[in-house]
C-alpha cells in the first residue's frame, strides 16, 4: 500500500464522531468555526506560503515577516473581522512577528495597569497600529528576578517628569520581541524612585523612535540581539536590546491605575488594589497553556500520521509492518497524545479560572488569588516543559527523516522551546508553588481551609491512611481510584516536605537545602491538577457517537503513564503496592490497543490544515516520499551541478594539484 492508500484505509477503522470530536477539541462549535474558517483562509493565501522559510538568510527571513504581519493586518481590515478572528488568524499565520508582543503584552500591560485616561490615550491608537508597543522588563543580566531590574526612573519634580536611565551595562533591556528594528513604544520596566527613595518596579510608556522617520530618539540605542537557535524559526523576530541614556518623559506615562506618582513626588496607593496586576499575570499564563497543548498537539499530528504511513521490518507477505503497530511506538506515542488533549482541558478550566479571579478581584474578593497564582504558575512549568520534550520526542519517532527541515519538526522545536524560560523560568516557578503549597500544610493545624485546586490538603489525615484497593487491572479504570492515588501521592510529598522543612532553624537554608525535593512535590501537585480536570471533563455532557469513550481512554493513559513514569514516588509515599503498579501496566497496554484504530482519527480531529502543519511526513494525504524527494530539488545547492568552489577545492584535490588550490 501506497502512503496514499494507508491513510484513508486508518480513517475507514475509526469508531467515533471525527466531527464531534473536532468540536470538543476546539471548546465550542462557535470557537470550532472561527478557528476553521481562518485556517483556510490563511492556507489558500499563496501570500502566507511559508515551506521556504528554513532556506532564507535573516534578513530575507524578517523582511518576509515584516511583509506577511502587514498583509496579514490589511485582511484583517479588509475583511472587518473581529478580535478573535483577528486573533486566530495569526494564530494560523504561524510566524513569530511585531505583532505577537503588541497584542499579547503591550495591549493587555496598558488594559490592565493604566488608568482610565491612560488606556483613552494610548489603546485607540495601538488598537489601530499606528503605534507598534513592546514589553521591555528582562534584562541582560536580570529575567526572573523582576525585583532585580536595574533600569531606573527618577522622578524630576523640576520638570514633572521621569528620567528613565540605564545605569549599568546589565541593566540593558535584552530579549524583548519587535524591539530590535519594528517597536515606536515599550511598555519598560524600572525601579521607581523619587525624593531619593526607592518604590519598587513599575512600567512606564516609553517612546523609542520617532513616528516620522522611525529613527531611535536622543538617549536611545537599540538593535537587535542575534541569531537564536534553529532554521527559521524565532529568528523571524527581532528580539531586541535597549539602553536608555537620561531620556525624559512626562509623568503622566508612568502606568497608574494602582499607585500615582503627584505632582509633588509623593507615591498614594489607588484605591485599586495592587492585586489586580496579578489578573494580568494569569491571563498571560493561561494563554501559554493553550498554546502549548497546540504546539504538541501539532508535532503529535505529523507523528501519528507518518508512524503509519512508515513501515520498517516484520514483513509478512512481503509486506512490512507499520510503525505504528510497534508496542514501543505506542508506549512513546499515544502518551503525547493523550497529553495534548489533557493539556487542551486544563487549559479551557484556566480560562474559566482566569474569568472568576477577574470578577473576585473588581469585588474586592481576593481569597482565591494565592492558590490561582500558583496553579497558572505550576500549569504554566509544567505543559511548557512537557511539550518542549514531546517535541523532541516526536522527531525521534519519525526517525531519520524527522531530522530533515521538511518534517516541520526541528523549526516547531526551536519555535516552542523558549516558552520553557519566558514569563518566568520553569524550575523558577515550581519553586514558587512548593512555597505556596508547605505553606498551605503548615496552617492547616490552624483551621485555615485549602481552596480550589488544594481542598484535598483539607483531608490530609485521611489520605495519610488511605491504602489503594485495585485487585484487577481494570480497578485501575474508576476515577476515585486514579485520583485517589494521585492526591495520596501530592499529599503525602507534601507533608514530608514540610517535616523536613521544619528541622531547619532558618527555614529560607531549608528551602535552599531542599529546592530539588520541594520542586518534584510541586510536579506531583501541578500532574493531579491536569488528571483531575481532565476527569472533571469527561463529567460534563460530550455529545457525539463514541467521543466521550475515546476520551476517557485518552484520559487514563495520560494518568496511568505518569503513574508508570513516576513510580519511585507512588511507591515509597505507600500509596500503592508493586502488584497494583504491574496492574495499571497491564491496564495502560490495553489501552493502547483500543486507541490504535481511533489514533490517525484522533490527530484528524485537530482539524490542522497542511499549510498549519508545515509538516512534508504530516501531511493529510499521507503523500509522503514524493514530496520528499521533490522537496530535496528545492535546496540552494541544488541550484547548479558543480557546487561553487569545485575549480577551487575539489578538482585539486581529485588532481593532487593542491598547489593550485584557493586556500
Amino acid at each position: 500500500m501506497e502512503g496514499v492508500d494507508i491513510l484513508p484505509h486508518e480513517r475507514s477503522k475509526t469508531q467515533f464522531d471525527v466531527d464531534a470530536m473536532k468540536i470538543v477539541w476546539a471548546g465550542s462549535r462557535h470557537a470550532f468555526e472561527v478557528s476553521d474558517r481562518m485556517a483556510r483562509l490563511v492556507a489558500s493565501d499563496p501570500a502566507f506560503q511559508k515551506d521556504n522559510r528554513s532556506r532564507l538568510g535573516r534578513k530575507e527571513l524578517f523582511k518576509n515577516t515584516l511583509r506577511k504581519a502587514t498583509y496579514a493586518w490589511k485582511r484583517i481590515l479588509e475583511l472587518r473581522l473581529t478580535e478573535e478572528e483577528a486573533g486566530r488568524l495569526r494564530f494560523f499565520v504561524d510566524e513569530p512577528a511585531f505583532t505577537d508582543l503588541h497584542w499579547g503584552m503591550f495591549v493587555p500591560a496598558i488594559r490592565g495597569q493604566g488608568t482610565e485616561e491612560q488606556q483613552q490615550k494610548w489603546l485607540p491608537l495601538a488598537y489601530k497600529m499606528q503605534i507598534i508597543g513592546c514589553y521591555a522588563q528582562t534584562e541582560l543580566g536580570h529575567g526572573s528576578n523582576v525585583q532585580g531590574l536595574e533600569t531606573t526612573a527618577t522622578f524630576d519634580p523640576d520638570k514633572d517628569e521621569f528620567v528613565i536611565h540605564s545605569p549599568t551595562l546589565t541593566s540593558s533591556k535584552w530579549w524583548p520581541g519587535g524591539l530590535g528594528k519594528v517597536s515606536t513604544h515599550a511598555v519598560v520596566y524600572a525601579r521607581l524612585i523619587t525624593n531619593g527613595e526607592e518604590h519598587g518596579v513599575h512600567g512606564f510608556i516609553v517612546q523609542l523612535r520617532s513616528l516620522d522617520d522611525h529613527m531611535p530618539l536622543p538617549g536611545i540605542t537599540i538593535g537587535d540581539i542575534g541569531m537564536k537557535f534553529g532554521n527559521g524559526a524565532y529568528n523571524t523576530m527581532d528580539n531586541g536590546v535597549l539602553t536608555f541614556d537620561h531620556v525624559r518623559i512626562p509623568r503622566n506615562q508612568m502606568l497608574m491605575r494602582v499607585l500615582q506618582v503627584t505632582r509633588e513626588g509623593k507615591c498614594v496607593q489607588s484605591n485599586v488594589p495592587r492585586q489586580l496586576i496579578y489578573g494580568t499575570m494569569v491571563f498571560v499564563r493561561q494563554t501559554i497553556v493553550a498554546d502549548a497543548s497546540s504546539a504538541l498537539s501539532r508535532a503529535v499530528c505529523i507523528a501519528t500520521r507518518y508512524s503509519a504511513v512508515r513501515r520498517q521490518f516484520g514483513s509478512q507477505d512481503g509486506v512490512e509492518t507499520q510503525v505504528i503497530d510497534y508496542k514501543t511506538q505506542q508506549n512513546r506515542l499515544f502518551p503525547l497524545l493523550a497529553s495534548a488533549y489533557a493539556f487542551r482541558f486544563v487549559g479551557e478550566w484556566l480560562k474559566w479560572l482566569y474569568t472568576d479571579v477577574t470578577q473576585r478581584l473588581q469585588a474586592n474578593d481576593f481569597s482565591t488569588l494565592p492558590e490561582a497564582h500558583a496553579c497558572t504558575a505550576g500549569l504554566k512549568s509544567l505543559t511548557t516543559t512537557a511539550t518542549a520534550d514531546a517535541i523532541e520526542e516526536c522527531r525521534k519517532l519519525c526517525g531519520g527523516h524527522g531530522y530533515l527541515c521538511a518534517s516541520g519538526l526541528p523549526e516547531l522545536f526551536a519555535v516552542y522551546v523558549p516558552a520553557c524560560t519566558y514569563e518566568g523560568d520553569n524550575v523558577v516557578l515550581l519553586l514558587q508553588v512548593a512555597r505556596f503549597l508547605v505553606k498551605t500544610v503548615s496552617q492547616l493545624g490552624s483551621g485555615k481551609k485549602p481552596i480550589g485546586t488544594t481542598a484535598y490538603l483539607g483531608r490530609v489525615q485521611d489520605l495519610m491512611q488511605c491504602r489503594c484497593e485495585v485487585q484487577t487491572a481494570e480497578d485501575w479504570l474508576k476515577p476515585s481510584v486514579m485520583l485517589e492515588a494521585f492526591e495520596a501521592r501530592s499529599a503525602r510529598m507534601c507533608v514530608a516536605r514540610a517535616q523536613n522543612l521544619s528541622k531547619f532553624a532558618n527555614p529560607e537554608d531549608g528551602f535552599a537545602e531542599l529546592s530539588a525535593d520541594l520542586v518534584e512535590a510541586a510536579v506531583a501537585h501541578c500532574q493531579l491538577i491536569v488528571v483531575s480536570k481532565f476527569f472533571d471533563k469527561l463529567q460534563q455532557d460530550i455529545p457525539g457517537n463514541g467521543v466521550k469513550q475515546q476520551l476517557q481512554n485518552l484520559c487514563y493513559i495520560y494518568a496511568l503513564n505518569l503513574l508508570h513514569k513516576h513510580l519511585g514516588d507512588f511507591l515509597s509515599t505507600g500509596c500503592i503496592t508493586p502488584k497494583q503498579a504491574s496492574l495499571a501496566n497491564d491496564q495502560l497496554r490495553s489501552l493502547y490497543s483500543q486507541v490504535r484504530p481511533n489514533a490517525i482519527a484522533l490527530v484528524d480531529a485537530f482539524n490542522y490544515t497542511d499549510h498549519y502543519l508545515g509538516s512534508v511526513l504530516g501531511r493529510y494525504d499521507g503523500n509522503v516520499y514524493p514530496k520528499l524527494y521533490e522537496e530535496a530539488w528545492k535546496d540552494p545547492l541544488n541550484d547548479s551541478v558543480l557546487p561553487d568552489g569545485y575549480n577551487d577545492y575539489i578538482r585539486p584535490m581529485l588532481k593532487q594539484q593542491l598547489h593550485n588550490a584557493r586556500l
